[in-house]
């Protein structure tokens, strides 16, 4: 035992946190990752989550299959408590048959690869035909004057940042152009719109994702085409004006209608108030089957009570696994769950969430509640962190979830598992966010770290 542990397990022994030596909690984690590797739990529940039901759109017929499948499947492990949080959610239906033809005099017609973008509303039967101008930022759209715009259809086509080293970086620096382009496209007078899709690769798969609404203006129909496709019509562009022709059919309801969070929990033996939340979203875009996002997520979080439940661990804290619903276009679920806690005054020591796929895990993320130090936090944590140490993973600061956020002014510590991130984007939000692409060992890896991070949390707490 390193000198640091050995003071750390003083320490936590003095508050009276600890009910084991931190040499059997080591032997416990090894146990942890011994049988969650062996059994590949999350793996199998996923496999059924995407092959038997598949996406799971908010306010979709499969979201609702999902959700019924989750409750029944928890009611099954042994849980003290497993239970449906409704939240009403907001109802957006793609369509069938999207096209986008780009018309040029240099190559005649040619079909592009498209997606329609979440919250997009539909062309109508007769589509929509118009000249592409093409920009690379919000900012320089609204440098053009709106004459230039009017009647057009816009065309962003700025690519993820490939030179950083995090690609949730990347993607962070490339979204704004999908989430608030097209909202700025109408404005400037515009018909339609369509981005280059926020991939890390070149090839032939869209990527979807949430575009905002405007309170002050109709919003157009708003696309994102392939890396390939974008890369090909901006090079047509330099030799001459294209015009794009686009059919859809998509719709944006104006009712919401009811949906459902999944939550259980084991309630703490000994300081039951305290509250270690694990979880991820269970809405999914409607392309794909939702297999990295965020369906790893989901089971990963449910494995961390499944696992500990299996083993006999008798938890000081209580520990909730919650798949939020409708993260993709609302985060309703997520403020849902929120106000329900503030409501009952709930205090979550920790929030940790499971958004960033189902590859190899490498590090936890952690931003400090309202009422928390982060450096006593971070420097509390780092010492039984050492014991994660062995399976490579790491404590860094900055962490938590968009469904976790809200959490923040009741809680002590939010979390984020950060996976190994390189090909996550290559499958997010697109037709290749599929089962084949999880690997079980990483998936199996991951959900072992969090319930080895829960454990942890629950014995020793986070240092206030």
């Amino acid at each position: 035992m390193s000198l640091r542990l050995l003071l750390l397990c003083c320490l936590i022994s003095i508050q009276g946190y600890a009910q084991i030596s931190t040499d059997s909690a080591a032997f416990f984690i090894k146990d942890i990752y011994r049988q969650t590797l062996s059994e590949e739990k999350a793996y199998t529940w996923l496999t059924t989550l995407t092959k038997d039901i598949g996406n799971r759109l908010s306010g979709s017929e499969n979201s609702l299959k999902a959700i019924e499948w989750a409750k029944a499947t928890m009611d099954t492990l042994g849980f003290d408590s497993v239970w449906l949080q409704p939240v009403m959610v907001p109802h957006w239906e793609r369509g069938v048959n999207e096209q986008v033809v780009m018309v040029s005099k240099q190559i005649g017609a040619h079909q592009l690869k498209a997606l329609a973008l979440g919250q997009s509303p539909g062309t109508g039967p007769k589509g929509i035909r118009a000249e592409v101008v093409e920009v690379k930022s919000l900012d320089e759209l609204r440098g053009l004057p709106d004459i230039a715009v009017d009647g057009k259809i816009v065309f962003f086509n700025r690519p993820m940042d490939l030179g950083l080293t995090s690609t949730f970086s990347a993607y962070g620096g490339a979204a704004d152009q999908r989430t608030s382009g097209p909202m700025l496209a109408a404005e400037k007078g515009a018909i339609g719109c369509v981005i280059r899709s926020l991939s890390t690769r070149q090839d032939d798969y869209p990527h979807t994702g949430m575009t905002e609404l405007s309170k002050n203006i109709d919003n157009i129909p708003s696309l994102a085409l392939s890396t390939n496709d974008a890369t090909f019509l901006s090079e047509t562009l330099k030799k001459g004006p294209v015009e794009l022709v686009i059919y859809t059919h998509s719709k944006m309801y104006e009712e919401y209608v009811l949906s459902y969070n999944v939550i259980a929990e084991i309630k703490g033996s000994t300081r039951p108030e305290e509250i270690i939340l694990v979880g991820g979203h269970f809405d999914s875009w409607d392309v794909g089957e939702g297999a990295h996002d965020d369906g790893s997520g989901c089971m990963h979080s449910m494995e961390v009570l499944y696992r500990l439940k299996k083993m006999g661990y008798k938890p000081n804290r209580t520990l909730r696994c919650v798949f939020f619903m409708n993260e993709e276009n609302g985060l309703r679920g997520g403020r849902a769950y929120a106000d329900s806690s503030f409501a009952k005054n709930e205090y979550h020591l920790a929030a940790i969430e499971s958004d960033a796929g189902g590859f190899t895990p490498q590090s936890f993320g952690i931003s400090a509640g309202a009422n928390t130090s982060l450096d006593t936090a971070m420097s509390h944590m780092s010492g039984f962190m050492e014991l994660l140490e062995p399976y490579d993973i790491e404590l860094k600061a900055g962490g938590g979830g968009a469904d976790i956020g809200p959490l923040k002014p009741n809680a002590g510590v939010l979390m984020g598992l950060r996976p190994d991130s390189s090909r996550y984007f290559d499958f997010h939000h697109s037709a290749l966010d599929v089962l084949e692409n999880v690997h079980p060992r990483e998936l199996a890896a991951g959900a072992a770290a969090l319930t080895s991070l829960v454990f942890l949390l629950d014995q020793y707490g986070i240092g206030k």
